[in-house]
């Protein structure tokens, strides 16, 4: 009775608190596991390909897309980045769940794509935009003009919340936390994400065929 794995997109406005969330979510279920991205970019000192990312130059990557092997793929900066379809598929078809930390566009995208019916989208909003600007300020990582640009983006992420299966207002973590671990155990009974209950429908209808 082995069931599929999920696509799970969490997506939100910086500082909604999604990289905590995501955090608790792999360590309530250690087998999630976060999609790796390839991008153009050079490798930073320290990063491992295939581990931070798969690097890749950009014949090869406009090659994938082209060959619509790309879930999702962008162009940021000057640098290609995207999620590989394969080792999503793999993970899927062996039953574990993928994490995607990806903004609305790229959603959109994967909610688009091959897999599109094993996706789980998930949103997070904030309590309060006051609340959310609090929470930039304390995380004394930016500058003004940098919390700024990132409170413009965070509205125009937040502008597109109804595009989502679920959609969570993160007032407390504890709550939240538990409402997003039960959307994701509700998903993964999902029929679609049970491709045994065809053998075992086939199987009861045999077994009536015998006693009826």
């Amino acid at each position: 009775m082995a069931r599929r794995g999920l696509l799970i997109i969490l997506s939100s406005p910086s500082g909604a608190g999604k990289s905590t969330l995501a955090g608790r979510l792999r360590a309530w279920d250690p087998d999630i596991r976060f999609s790796v991205s390839a991008t153009t970019r050079a490798p930073r000192p320290g990063e491992v390909d295939g581990q931070h990312y798969h690097f890749t130059d950009e014949a090869n990557f406009k090659h994938m897309v082209a060959e619509q092997q790309m879930l999702e793929h962008a162009h940021v900066f000057g640098n290609f980045y995207g999620s590989p379809q394969g080792p999503v598929q793999a993970a899927i078809d062996a039953g574990r769940d993928v994490l995607f930390d990806i903004d609305w566009q790229g959603a959109q995208q994967v909610r688009n794509s091959a897999l599109g019916a094993h996706t789980l989208s998930i949103f997070l909003l904030p309590p309060s935009i006051r609340e959310l600007h609090r929470r930039l300020v304390e995380r004394a990582q930016d500058d003004d003009e940098t919390i700024q640009r990132r409170m413009q983006k965070s509205w125009d992420e937040i502008s597109h919340w109804d595009g989502y299966d679920f959609v969570l207002v993160n007032d407390d973590l504890d709550e939240t936390e538990a409402r997003l671990k039960s959307i994701v155990t509700a998903a993964r009974l999902r029929r679609s994400q049970q491709p045994w209950l065809t053998d075992h429908v086939r199987k009861l209808q045999s077994e009536f065929e015998e006693v009826s």
